[in-house]
This record gives structure tokens, sequence and C-alpha cells, in this order.
């Protein structure tokens, strides 16, 4: 991208207009769902690493969706908190396009982990008797490294059709952070291509694996009511659960998001939007496996047990 097409070396970031004292309330409940979601998707990760019963693809999968739920929230939130306690809030045209590179990679890459995990449960409760060579270790590795790499490639090409744009002025994107299409509407040049491969990447990364997923759980449910053990039906039920509300929570908000005519939601809707997928959705991700996972508290009683002994 040459000199002369990018005028602008920094954006101010608009946030949320509110009073002083209430950008201090909200800096504080923010900074709290910062500190939860770090941790919370910090102890998974460690007891999926200390206990040796956690090793299986299922885990292996869900410490890959903390990994990207720590990384997601960290390239969002921390400037946040900065800017609801400064008056100025700016930032220089790089770091605003690397966020807005890594923003999408994470949230590709998120969609495409949560279908890997439907996958899983689905070779696991309906054809059991392959479990141990459809989901092998190497099938594993590879479902994992091509999540992370077609998302990653994703946001790239967002971002190379985003530095094709000349960007003149204004210069204010009304949002916390460098969501891309609000990027997009300080360009001075036509972003109808942009548009239309956003919303192509939506099908690809938003309907067509939700609807595998749907499918996928359809199946599931069927074989679950035809399991004669009633503590089999309620343990294959409770896992299923908690990954159709993790897949609820994140592909719901980011459809209306991405795929909705943009004039039913006011800018100031799409922030409160963004703030679900980009903190709420990560924080709450740990509390839903944990709470409704029989696994993970025995894993984390053990691991308490062992420190005791210690």
């Amino acid at each position: 991208m040459t000199e002369n097409q990018t005028w602008v070396t920094e954006f101010i970031l608009l946030g949320f207009p509110l009073s002083p004292s209430m950008q201090i309330l909200l800096f504080g409940h923010f900074c709290l769902f910062y500190v939860l979601t770090l941790l919370g998707n910090g102890v998974i990760l460690g007891l999926i690493s200390l206990d040796s019963r956690l090793h299986t693809p299922m885990y292996f999968f869900l410490s890959h969706l903390a990994i990207v739920d720590i990384s997601y929230a960290s390239n969002n939130v921390p400037k946040m908190l900065v800017n609801l306690l400064n008056k100025k809030n700016t930032i220089s045209f790089v770091p605003c396009i690397t966020q807005t590179f890594l923003y999408m990679a994470f949230a590709h890459t998120e969609c495409l982990i949560l279908v890997v995990m439907s996958l899983d449960r689905y070779v696991a409760i309906c054809h059991p008797l392959h479990y141990s060579v459809v989901m092998s270790w190497r099938a594993c590795t590879v479902q994992a490294v091509t999540s992370w790499t077609c998302g990653s490639l994703l946001a790239l090409v967002h971002v190379g059709l985003v530095l094709r744009l000349p960007f003149c002025g204004p210069h204010e994107i009304n949002h916390f952070f460098c969501e891309i299409l609000s990027v997009l509407k300080l360009a001075c040049a036509d972003t109808t291509l942009n548009q239309v491969v956003i919303f192509a990447a939506s099908m690809f990364v938003l309907v067509g694996p939700l609807c595998l997923v749907l499918g996928s759980y359809a199946r599931i449910l069927a074989a679950i009511l035809r399991i004669q053990s009633a503590e089999g039906r309620r343990k294959a039920f409770s896992t299923c659960s908690s990954h159709l509300c993790v897949v609820g929570l994140f592909f719901g908000t980011a459809i209306v998001m991405y795929m909705t005519p943009k004039s039913r939601h006011p800018e100031e809707q799409q922030k409160i939007l963004s703030l679900f997928y980009s903190l709420f959705n990560p924080m709450l991700n740990p509390l839903i496996y944990s709470l409704r996972n029989k696994e993970v508290k025995g894993a984390f009683r053990r691991v308490l047990w062992k420190e005791r002994l210690m």
C-alpha cells in the first residue's frame, strides 16, 4: 500500500460515549470479566494438561477452544479497558489492521474448532466402535491444524482486501476496537467487494458449519434416545447440551452481526453484540463446560487433592 493511498495514519476509537463515572464503572466490570476469562480458560488448560484422564480427543479440542478464547479476548479487551480510562483513544493504522486480522483469525478458528468438537461427539456416540480409528491423535492434530490454518488464511484475505483501500478521512471508528465493518466505513473507495467477501466467508464459517453442527447433534440426539442405560443417556446429553450452549451463543451472535441487514442494528447495538463474542462468550465457555461436566470437576478435585498431599 503506497503512501499516497493511505492518508490517515491513526484512528480514534469512539468506544462507549458515556459519562466519566459510567466509564469507570464499565472499566471495573469489564476488567473483572476479563480476569474471569483468563482464569477460567487457564484453569481448563491446566486441568487438561495435568490430569491424564482428560487426555482424550474431546478435551484436546477443548484446550484449543480455551486458547482461542484467551487470545480472542486479549486481542480486543485490553485496548478497550485502556480507552475507558483515557480521554483521547487513538490507535495507529498498523496496530489497528493487526487487531482486525487477529480478531478475524480467532473468530474463524473458533467456528471451525466448534465444528470438529461436534464431529468428535458424533463419532463417540453414534459410531463408538470406530471412535479410536476415526478420532486418532493424528486425525485430531490434522483437524486442529487445519482449523487454525483456514482461520488465519481467511483473515489474511479480509485484511488484504482492506489494505487495497485508501483511507483519507474521517478517522473516527465508532467502535471499541478495529472491527472490520466499522473500519470499512472509513474507506474512501467502493467497499462492495469487501462486503461480498465478508458475506461469502460468513456462509463458509458460520452457516455451513452451523448446519453441520445441528445435523450432527440431531443424529446424536436420536442415538441418545436409543441408549438403554439412563445414566448413559444422562451423561451423553449433559456433554452435548454443554456443546450446544456454546455453539448457540457464538454462532447466534455472529450471524446476527454479519448476516442480517445492518439497518436493523444501530451502531450502539452492534457494540453490545460485539461484547458478547469478544468478552462474554470467552468468559462463559469454561463455566459452561466445567459446571456441567463431571469429568472436569473430578479432575479439579484430583488436582487439589494432589496439591494438599504435596
